[in-house]
């Protein structure tokens, strides 16, 4: 399964997401945690997320699992 569950990834046709993870998968559909926004877009839509994307979404999560607690 192309990006699945976990996956870090970013919109291959826009930054205005931000980078992200995604949270599911159903069929060719994938929610995201962007950074900015949760989204449910195409498989064929993503790419996967490069080295500092990936460090970048990790960080934002830590932070926020610091801030509001819970799984994020």
């Amino acid at each position: 399964m192309q990006h699945g569950e976990g996956a870090f990834v970013a919109h291959t046709g826009t930054d205005v997401y931000g980078p992200g993870k995604v949270l599911g998968a159903d069929g060719e559909s994938r929610r995201v945690r962007f950074v900015y926004f949760v989204a449910t877009i195409a498989a064929r839509d993503l790419r996967t997320a490069s080295e500092s994307e990936e460090v970048w979404v990790r960080a934002w999560l830590r932070e926020r699992a610091q801030r509001y607690g819970g799984q994020w």
